[in-house]
């Protein structure tokens, strides 16, 4: 369509040469940045931790700021995507695609953390009197847990009014708005043309607006992360440090042996996708927030030859849907509670915890503090685990995360890479420039 291939030129070119040419001194990078913020994040949370809580405000504030900017630029890099792919038959076969993809690595990650947890068992030998458990201290993960159904789900994914779906921030029901508008332009062919041009200028001015809002991101990284230290203390990874490392290895083990499998087969390395990514990573690190790094990683995939059509379905959805993190959590979590409190699931149990899993993690898509919400509406379903045994890992809930959002972000960067080359729309000498620079810079 007119005026998409100068567009997708003025959108690609900025992300590349941060990747290639854009080297600099060390502590230009970004990524360089975020990473000392963290490391000087950690160090106030330790020598004063009062100081660090009180720095809450700062990754708070960073957060909104990206979020602010979230809902429109999904709807304009999908409406413009569609309107240009020129086949309705696209929108439909890459949706499908899609679906069909997270719901199959979704359910891998919760049958992993299943068997990780009888296999390792972490929780065993705590022998903790559920009575003796606060529950209180989860009511309120407890209460919104039951809003969460999937019905009321489902409905929410409809915005009561267009606008509203941009002004709320809600990204399913910005995806929906999207398709549809987007699907009306290309519909409407020519006539649609001049509202087309305007949208794909004002995109390219909201992803330089990403670029400016970016160079906050050590700011905010230094704030959350102080403030996660100065309030749950390093002591309290000790604790539970077993669930931890177990969660934290798992999460490592699916990311570089499944996702890296998944990979290889699709012809990239999982390792020099983490590299491409790191700033981005070590963003959703410092600010235990994976939408931080959304608009980043829209950027950085097209950049990598992944088409925008692509990107705009596959990255706003998987963030809902494909949570491979979260559902490694959620099996893993109920498992430990189980055992530490001394309750003996037995396989049909651990079939119903599954199947209850795997609904209740789309049904608490989006909502704060998501892969707790979504343990605790699992365990309300499944009444042989108590549900106050959630307070066991309260205190250590922010750190796991931290990994939660590092190992989602990580699926869905592979996720979009992957139903790109299915479409058969992956530019593979870009994802060799962006994943691999190095020959590039050798032959200027």
């Amino acid at each position: 369509m007119l005026g998409g291939e100068a567009f997708t030129v003025a959108i690609i070119e900025p992300a590349a040469v941060p990747a290639s040419a854009r080297r600099g001194r060390l502590y230009s990078q970004l990524y360089f940045q975020v990473l000392v913020a963290i490391v000087a994040g950690v160090l106030v949370g330790v020598l004063w931790p009062e100081t660090g809580a009180a720095l809450k405000p700062l990754g708070d504030a960073f957060i909104k700021l990206v979020k602010m900017i979230i809902a429109p630029l999904i709807f304009l890099t999908i409406v413009t995507g569609i309107a240009g792919m020129g086949e309705l038959r696209s929108v439909g076969r890459v949706a499908g695609k899609s679906f069909a993809y997270f719901l199959f690595f979704s359910t891998l990650a919760l049958v992993v953390g299943l068997v990780v947890a009888n296999v390792v068992q972490p929780g065993a030998g705590m022998n903790i009197d559920p009575a003796t458990l606060d529950p209180q201290s989860v009511s309120d993960y407890s209460a919104k847990a039951h809003d969460q159904t999937l019905v009321g789900f489902l409905l929410n994914i409809i915005p009561s009014t267009f606008t509203g779906a941009l002004a709320g921030g809600e990204i399913l029901q910005v995806l929906f708005v999207a398709i549809l508008f987007g699907i009306s332009l290309s519909l409407i062919g020519e006539r649609g043309a001049p509202a087309l041009a305007v949208l794909q200028s004002l995109s390219a001015a909201f992803f330089r607006l990403v670029a400016i809002l970016m160079r906050a991101a050590p700011i905010g990284a230094f704030g959350a992360m102080a403030f996660t230290i100065g309030k749950h203390g390093v002591a309290s990874l000790a604790n539970l440090a077993a669930l931890l490392a177990t969660f934290y290895l798992t999460s490592a083990l699916f990311i570089f042996v499944v996702l890296g499998a998944v990979a290889a087969w699709n012809g990239f390395s999982i390792l020099r996708l983490i590299r491409y990514l790191r700033a981005e990573l070590l963003l959703v690190l410092g600010t235990s927030s994976s939408e931080a790094a959304l608009p980043s990683l829209m950027e950085k995939m097209e950049a990598a030859g992944c088409p925008k059509a692509v990107v705009g379905l596959v990255v706003p959805t998987g963030y809902s849907f494909n949570l491979d993190g979260t559902n490694i959590y959620m099996t893993l979590a109920a498992l430990f509670i189980a055992q530490a409190t001394g309750v003996e699931l037995s396989l049909g149990d651990q079939l119903l915890l599954l199947g209850v899993a795997m609904l209740s993690s789309k049904g608490a898509a989006g909502v704060t503090g998501a892969g707790f919400i979504t343990l605790a509406a699992t365990l309300s379903v499944v009444p042989a685990v108590p549900v106050a045994g959630m307070a066991l890992i309260l205190g250590i809930d922010r750190f796991m995360s931290e990994c939660r959002s590092i190992t989602n972000f990580i699926g869905n960067a592979v996720a979009t890479v992957v139903i790109a080359r299915w479409e058969g729309g992956l530019d593979r000498e870009a994802l060799r420039l962006a994943l691999d620079p190095q020959p590039a810079r050798e032959h200027r």
